[in-house]
């Protein structure tokens, strides 16, 4: 049997690198920058006031108390956008919006709560330092600064600042486009009512989901039946959308294992048995006119889930334009004793918890009660695959495994 290191190489070498495309600010939300963007200007590019209140020279309210107000003749009004010119000479001031530009002469913004909000004349009943309440120009971002780099994922702080220099559109490595597949004439749609030997089908749900969470766009086509030429045909038709197609089931030994059969005589995809568990039976290739990318995955539940984590999910961050790397790992104690066939790396489903005691003790893990591969109920409490060298046939409570961090929900 293959290696699952051999497996996750073998993947990813389907996966060119991709190519930036220049998107619009909204439709760029979630992908990857492809390019340094800097600042054509300055933030702010001019001293503004950072509330509402009156632009002064703070000198002229060194003496005010509450007991004695200095009172000031306000000479007018500035508010947010005014493009027009002010000034402000000593011993006297203006009322000034948040975001306004500060009039020259004045060093300083009284907020309203400090005064009794004339209009012609303003009682002010404390002093203020130089610069109160102003924001400089530059203070934020100085002209020709890096705002942003390469690599990073478009969320929406990200956004406000590419708005905020003044981008319409942005270099980036889009989503990648995933179509999502499930073979089976077993299977029938949640929410439609089971024949005998039916079950509701869950695996294009679940995978679409987990694409979803890697940052794609996701086209779920929910499932085919058994039948060669439907599922071939429906194959070639959905790859118009897709920059990666991943299947569930038909991948085995059985005499209706479809998936096998059809891509076989494609002669573009293998099928390959991996030393693991869950997930043994494997496929991968490519198909069509473009090469699309296919990843084929088991039927069993939980081994689809399991093998898009250690083998997708690298694919899909190579597509994204980020590192392939996979999931992150830990060293946790077992909470409980656990069993795997020699020869293969099994991936247990756990809850993993930090310790009480600070980052200086070593978390824990937890098995899950059920863990055989098409067992899917254990796994939405899961937070972490427990993982069983291949030659490790049995592993005490007590003891110190490696685990894989399942990725958060969104």
């Amino acid at each position: 049997m293959k290696s699952v290191e051999q497996h996750v190489a073998d993947v990813l070498a389907l996966i060119a690198d991709p190519q930036p495309t220049e998107l619009d600010l909204l439709r760029a939300h979630g992908s990857v920058l492809a390019e340094t963007v800097t600042s054509p200007v300055s933030l702010p590019g001019f001293d503004n006031s950072a509330m509402d209140g009156y632009a002064v020279c703070a000198a002229d309210l060194e003496p005010a108390t509450a007991d004695s107000p200095v009172r000031l003749p306000v000479v007018g009004d500035i508010p947010a956008g005014d493009p027009s010119p002010a000034a402000v000479r000593p011993g006297l001031c203006a009322r000034i919006m948040t975001g306004a530009p500060m009039p020259s002469g004045a060093d300083a913004v009284v907020p309203v709560e400090w005064t009794d909000g004339g209009v012609a004349t303003v009682a002010v009943d404390r002093p203020v330092r130089v610069g109160n309440a102003v924001r400089p120009a530059g203070g934020d971002v100085v002209e020709g600064a890096v705002v942003l780099r390469p690599g990073g994922r478009i969320g929406a702080g990200e956004m406000g600042v590419l708005a905020a220099v003044g981008r319409r559109s942005v270099s980036v490595y889009p989503r990648p486009r995933v179509v999502v597949l499930s073979t089976g004439e077993e299977l029938v749609e949640p929410g439609r009512p089971l024949g005998p030997g039916q079950i509701w089908e869950s695996n294009s749900f679940m995978i679409a989901a987990a694409a979803r969470d890697a940052g794609c766009e996701v086209h779920r086509h929910g499932f085919v039946g058994d039948d060669p030429r439907t599922v071939l045909d429906t194959l070639e038709g959905l790859l118009v959308r897709a920059d990666i197609v991943i299947t569930t089931g038909g991948v085995s030994m059985g005499a209706y294992d479809v998936v096998k059969e059809v891509l076989t005589r494609e002669g573009t995809v293998e099928f390959t048995q991996v030393a693991m568990q869950p997930g043994k039976p494997q496929g991968f290739g490519a198909i069509g006119p473009d090469r699309t990318p296919i990843v084929t995955l088991p039927g069993n539940p939980v081994s689809a889930f399991v093998s898009f984590q250690i083998f997708v999910l690298p694919a899909l961050r190579r597509l994204r334009g980020l590192d392939p790397r996979g999931l992150p790992t830990a060293r946790a104690v077992l909470t409980a004793p656990v069993t795997s066939p020699k020869g293969r790396r099994s991936y247990l489903r756990g809850v993993l918890e930090e310790s009480p005691h600070g980052r200086e003790a070593a978390p824990t893990v937890s098995p899950a009660l059920r863990q055989d591969s098409h067992q899917l109920s254990a796994l939405a409490g899961a937070n972490a695959l427990i993982v069983v060298p291949e030659e490790t046939t049995e592993l005490a409570a007590g003891g110190t495994v490696d685990v894989v961090r399942l990725p958060d929900p969104a």
